[in-house]
């Protein structure tokens, strides 16, 4: 079972209560098309997460059975500490790296994508990590940390790091001298100049620490969150595609072939001595497209009908066939894509949408199951309720919408 199926309700639970105490205590630290793009950036990563985690994990046990110098026992607790100490310090060097090297950026870059701080922005993570990320872990599997071992220090590493994705915790002292805090990783997520390529750490900032990486969050400047060269985007594929398509523009402009090799390798910012580009917060403005309300809150339904989806396609992927995976897949993936469009705006979004939710509901309820899952037929009538609702509200708020601009 997916250890991921169990943290998908807490991690809904929480983002709806932080958004509810930062609503009661005045804060702005919520925007309702940002969070849904960081949440279709998350179902993304999980989706292709089940095409790549068992190629990449694959290498890691290859390399173990072939490779590794002894046999650690898995059933030892100090295996399991050292393995997770051992994990969060390759942990830092691969997010560092990920702050270096252009072609690693392109898949981190996603994570700070967000103009916003807050629990959703935890789950904006990258499709594409995993294809190069793996290769700093190879170490633990030639030292001979068995793989169950290494796939749990890292759930743990991953999961810690959630929670610090907040701007409702202020400083917590000693604990942020020692731990990643939320204040430590705010700077981390800082377009501000003192934040630029610091505290990388996951569990432990005592890393960032001993290789001069730290810097405190100053009370006296606000943190500007997101990255130099704005997405703009409520699209999660472009989210994921954006530094990539600009590499390789870059690359095919370069004038020889170690340039070409150059912009791959370079830091995100280039080889240069003048130091960061100054970074004026004043002038700085969050993104929108004004998305009017009613949209904000479809999209939203939406999303509540995504959840279940998922839920169910991570938990039945093992027992599908590549053709059944890859469809379902496909369907949860041009779910985000519409939605994304519809919060952007535009009649070609809401026509894309329109046959999206109508199409599923003639799926869900005609099918005999779904993929392995035979719906009761209350269950069906209830989705197929909801989402002829749904083509209902969208009809409506389109129709308003062009009336609203004839007038």
């Amino acid at each position: 079972m997916n250890p991921i199926l169990f943290a998908i309700p807490v991690f809904m639970l929480t983002i709806l209560l932080e958004a509810w105490i930062a609503r009661r205590r005045g804060i702005a630290t919520y925007d309702i098309p940002d969070a849904l793009t960081s949440l279709h950036h998350g179902i993304l990563s999980q989706v292709s997460g089940l095409f790549l985690k068992i190629a990449t994990l694959g290498i890691y046990v290859a390399i173990y059975e072939s490779y590794r110098a002894t046999e650690l026992p898995a059933n030892s607790v100090w295996v399991w500490l050292i393995a997770l100490l051992a994990y969060d310090f390759f942990y830092y060097w691969t997010h560092r790296l990920g702050h270096e090297v252009n072609v690693l950026w392109a898949a981190h870059v996603v994570h700070h994508s967000s103009e916003y701080y807050n629990l959703s922005t935890a789950l904006r993570q990258t499709s594409s990590g995993w294809l190069l990320g793996w290769l700093f872990y190879l170490p633990m599997a030639v030292v001979g940390v068995p793989p169950v071992v290494f796939i749990g220090v890292g759930l743990i590493d991953l999961l810690y790091q959630y929670w610090v994705h907040t701007e409702l915790i202020d400083r917590m002292g000693w604990f942020d001298r020692v731990f990643v805090s939320p204040s430590n990783h705010r700077v981390h997520h800082g377009q501000n100049d003192y934040c630029i390529d610091r505290n990388y750490g996951g569990i432990l900032i005592l890393w960032d620490r001993l290789f001069g990486t730290f810097v405190d969050e100053r009370k006296d400047e606000k943190i500007i969150y997101g990255i130099r060269k704005p997405l703009h985007s409520y699209n999660p594929l472009w989210g994921n595609l954006h530094h990539y398509a600009d590499m390789w523009r870059l690359s095919r402009a370069a004038p020889n072939w170690r340039a070409k090799l150059g912009v791959w390798l370079m830091p995100p910012g280039g080889w240069h001595d003048e130091g960061v580009e100054h970074f004026d917060t004043s002038t700085f403005v969050r993104y929108t497209t004004h998305t009017p309300p009613a949209m904000r809150w479809y999209a939203v339904l939406q999303y509540a009908i995504t959840v279940p989806f998922i839920v169910h396609l991570l938990a039945v992927a093992p027992n599908l066939d590549y053709a059944a995976l890859s469809l379902y897949s496909a369907g949860i993936f041009l779910t985000t894509l519409s939605v994304g469009a519809v919060l952007t705006g535009g009649s070609i979004g809401r026509y894309g949408e329109l046959v999206r939710v109508l199409a599923l509901a003639a799926a869900f309820f005609f099918a005999p199951d779904w993929f392995g899952f035979v719906a009761p037929m209350g269950l069906k009538i209830a989705v197929l309720a909801l989402l002829l609702v749904s083509a209902a509200w969208l009809s409506m708020t389109h129709h308003a919408a062009a009336q609203g601009a004839a007038a």
